[in-house]
């Protein structure tokens, strides 16, 4: 029996479009919405499993290519698929802001003063309705003229970039004035040119670059917030008017910029890789972020996500705090599908926070925990969040050494969550679940390990083959769709046809590639080079196991349409596609079908993959143009000499600017572009105080990710809150609360990059600041006089610290801890975490005074970490001898 969507899904589905304020569209354009959604999703695999060149074999002719597209037209039709997208799925207004309720309070007015009958009132009625149609979707459940205005605009600029790309080369060379004028382009307009006015000897790619911007900028106000298109404006008026700052102007004359044209600011933004809206950010979308969203689409449209929430409470549901417990390992699973915290929250919180209530937590804890735990899946490996991607171009760093770096930063703070849920747990007496409520995790690992191996091979792609990662995401995405179809047409009547199938496909693989040196299917039409060695045969046939997987499953389903596959238990989310896509065709019982059920399945996964990413590439889009025009402008250098001279040389300071900045930048704007924004202003600065580059992009990467659970805006515990029935600002507070240790180990790490597993080069002093740093590997943690100080120590001491730094949150560890116990390991957790820190910031004090400074030597380093461990251990000595008798070991199993 198929799992059907519930009413706790519903209400996880309503409380994120309340978030996402989304259109809940239906009929043809639901339809049209899906359509354009899986063409994205399919251009993107295309591009992920072919590159540049998009062609098709087919059978006697052979190869047939039907274009080749340079990255600028990659990136173009990317974005504008993601436009068309936005204008489709988000409203331009609902009629709740602030023009409506001007033209409201107009008619009022009018009314009152020339009363209801009036003519007047009747005209400003009848331009009032037709503005409404234009323009307003009350309910969200229509696409408006406005919006079919915007793509088809949209349509028009992205096929620019294929159509006229040669002009738009030529331009790179001549300048944007150099394109054809409009009535060139289309020479309908030529006998009336002289009616455009201003626009007649404009170039048409002028114009369409300044709409673009302008589309891009309403797509993020739809998509992400105002508060973006003001920052992005500014930056682009600041593009054409900073020559206006005087260079001998206090502070700010650094800011001063070389004049430019709006043709070459025009140019520079939209017709360009290296910045601007296509620049490395989008880049970076097209290249990897969009096939790692589309893997955690078919990942969770599988099921997995019902199933690593059922595993993670099979682990821990029966344990002290269980309830608890099992949220941080479902959301930290949760987060290797979706790498979104207000997405993770809601879909996992859905189950969780029910649990943790009915189990004795308070609401606004149970909030807290889910939003604190499903955060810090955009910082836990494999996957990440979208800002990994980032970092790996910015840094140009392999994403499989950013995974190594990130992995001890991201299981500490999952540690330090546990053992406050725990200490948490032990306070209010609360136990575990009953072990009948929960699965056996024999039987449960036994009929659903296949949705274990997707993360296994992504990890073995990207560390032990060390292949790209769009590579690594490809081959994952094809292995997801080959074991959902071989369990799919699994049972025990069909395993005998299944195998002899695969056997088959796989023996007439090998025989083409041996005899012609083809696939099956070229071999078959006549095609292939010629033979090669059996080795080469074997090796090429493995390679294509997924795909052969992928046929002898759907042979064997449709030779048994009606199959039941006890084992495999897709999103309810496809079922019920499944089912209204037969109701609609006429076909109601066709839903049962294993063959239209597993194509529905990648379908959705496609639709949903694409919705998915459309904010994050507007985002990414729009964010693009800041460090586009700090790169034009030249502005770089001069902002890093202006922020060094505000931090007075002091480390510390600088850090702590940059992790304000990062949280008051975040609060309500999606990571990406909090990452994006201050690496772009604040990165370079970091660098410079010899901090390694890769260190100095997590440290901003993690503040990006604080700012979504921290008050006043919170997004993910004001989502959590949704769910909990419970007040927002006081959940926002229990997630920052327990989400401390986040912001204490990024410091932590960048005053010691071993805890990040980042060793110096020997060769550092030659190299520029920022690379002088290189991932440490086996060979280096084996290296005893190194690691032992740099790494061992030190990441001991932050495990041990968070277990501080949980007690004095929580104010209890073996029994209730008084004020002064809590700022005793307050200051032990800040000892064993980072005692650099504090020193610094001594230092800083007295260089400031004209006293001398100096540099946290590595003997004091570990002196300190043995301070911090000394009260650590008097402290909790001293409280577990307060502890009731029969409670005194109740803390010891935290871990």
């Amino acid at each position: 029996m198929t799992p059907r969507i519930t009413d706790t899904d519903v209400a996880a589905d309503e409380l994120l479009q309340e978030i996402e304020r989304k259109r809940s569209l239906r009929r043809v354009a639901s339809v049209v919405v899906s359509l354009v959604g899986v063409l994205f999703s399919a251009y993107q695999m295309w591009f992920a499993a072919r590159g540049f060149v998009f062609a098709v074999e087919l059978p006697v002719l052979g190869e047939v290519e039907l274009a080749s597209l340079q990255l600028l037209q990659i990136n173009a039709v990317h974005v504008g698929f993601a436009l068309v997208l936005t204008f489709l799925l988000y409203p331009g207004t609902t009629g709740d802001g602030r023009v409506s309720r001007a033209c409201r309070q107009l008619r009022a007015r009018t009314a009152s003063q020339f009363g209801p009958d009036s003519p007047l009132v009747s005209a400003i009625e009848g331009v009032g309705d037709g503005l409404a149609w234009l323009f307003v979707d009350p309910d969200l459940d229509r696409v408006t003229p406005s919006d079919l205005l915007l793509i088809a605009v949209t349509v028009l600029s992205s096929a620019y970039f294929v159509t006229d790309f040669q002009e738009i080369q030529r331009m790179r060379a001549l300048g944007v004035p150099a394109g054809r004028p409009i009535q060139e382009v289309f020479t309908f307009l030529d006998p009336v040119a002289g009616l455009l006015g201003p626009l007649t000897d404009v170039s048409y790619a002028f114009v369409l670059g300044v709409v673009g911007v302008v589309l891009v900028l309403e797509a993020t106000r739809r998509a992400i917030s105002l508060y973006l298109v003001f920052i992005v404006g500014a930056f682009i008026v600041y593009a054409r008017f900073g020559v206006l700052i005087p260079q001998d102007a206090a502070y700010v004359g650094v800011l001063s910029i070389p004049e430019l044209t709006w043709p070459s600011i025009v140019q520079n933004l939209w017709y360009n890789t290296e910045n601007g809206v296509f620049g490395i950010p989008v880049t970076v979308s097209v290249q990897f972020i969009y096939i790692f969203i589309l893997f955690g689409a078919f990942l969770e449209m599988s099921g997995a996500g019902q199933w690593f929430i059922d595993l993670a409470y099979a682990a821990t549901g029966t344990r002290k705090g269980g309830p608890a417990k099992a949220s941080i390992l479902a959301s930290g699973f949760m987060g290797t599908i979706s790498g979104s915290s207000i997405a993770n929250t809601v879909t996992t919180g859905a189950f969780t926070i029910p649990l943790m209530k009915r189990s004795g937590y308070s609401p606004e804890f149970a909030g807290g925990v889910e939003s604190s735990a499903s955060s810090g899946g955009q910082i836990l490996p494999p996957v990440m969040g979208a800002a990994a991607f980032l970092i790996v171009q910015y840094t140009a760093t392999p994403f499989a050494d950013v995974i190594v770096a990130a992995a001890i930063p991201a299981v500490v703070f999952f540690f330090g969550v546990w053992v406050m849920v725990h200490f948490e747990a032990s306070r209010l007496g609360i136990g575990g679940l009953d072990p009948d409520s929960v699965v056996d995790i024999r039987a449960h690992l036994r009929t659903g390990w296949f949705y274990l191996v997707p993360v296994f091979l992504l990890l073995y792609y990207l560390i032990g083959a060390r292949l790209s990662v769009a590579r690594s995401a490809w081959f994952t995405l094809v292995a997801i769709v080959a074991l959902i179809t071989l369990v799919a047409a699994y049972s025990d009547e069909t395993r005998g046809r299944l195998v002899a199938i695969l056997l088959v496909l796989g023996t007439g693989q090998f025989l083409a590639q041996w005899l012609t040196g083809a696939s099956l299917v070229a071999a078959l039409s006549g095609g292939g080079p010629g033979g090669q060695s059996i080795g080469g045969a074997v090796s090429a046939t493995l390679g294509t196991v997924g795909w052969l997987s992928i046929a002898a499953g759907a042979l064997t389903l449709l030779s048994k349409p009606r199959l039941t596959a006890s084992w495999l238990a897709l999103d309810p989310a496809v079922d019920e596609a499944a089912d209204e896509i037969s109701t609609a065709v006429g076909r109601p019982a066709a839903g049962d079908n294993g063959l239209v059920r597993l194509g529905t399945f990648v379908l959705k996964s496609m639709d949903s993959g694409a919705r998915t990413a459309v904010p994050v590439v507007v985002a990414v889009a729009a964010a693009g143009i800041i460090p586009g025009v700090i790169s034009v402008s030249g502005l770089g250098p001069n902002l890093v000499a202006l922020i060094r001279s505000l931090a007075g040389g002091s480390l510390v300071l600088l850090l702590v600017i940059t992790a304000i900045a990062s949280i008051i930048l975040g609060m309500g704007m999606p990571t990406t572009v909090t990452y994006i924004i201050l690496v772009s202003m604040l990165g370079p600065a970091l660098v410079t105080f010899g901090i390694p580059e890769l260190a100095a992009h997590l440290f901003i990467l993690y503040f990006g990710v604080i700012a979504d659970i921290t008050p006043p805006v919170a997004v993910a515990a004001y989502a959590a809150s949704g769910i909990a029935k419970s007040d927002p600002f006081q959940t926002g507070i229990e997630a920052f609360s327990l989400s401390l240790n986040k912001a204490i180990v990024p410091f932590a790490f960048v005053l010691v990059p071993g805890i990040v597993l980042l060793r110096e080069k020997d060769d550092a002093a030659e190299l520029p600041l920022g690379e002088q740093f290189r991932v440490a590997t086996l060979a280096d943690l084996a290296e005893l006089g190194w690691s032992l100080p740099e790494v061992f120590v030190p990441v001991v001491g932050v495990f041990l610290g968070v277990v501080a730094l949980a007690g004095t949150v929580i104010g209890f560890v073996y029994a209730p801890l008084d004020r002064w116990e809590r700022a005793g390991l307050a200051v032990s957790s800040l000892l064993l975490m980072a005692p650099g820190l504090p020193v610094s910031a001594g230092y800083d004090v007295t260089t400031l005074l004209g006293l001398g400074g100096g540099s946290v030597s590595l003997t004091a380093d570990l002196l300190l970490r043995a301070v911090g461990l000394a009260m650590l251990v008097a402290l909790l000595a001293k409280n577990r001898r307060a502890a009731p008798r029969g409670d005194s070991g109740a803390a010891a199993d935290a871990a």
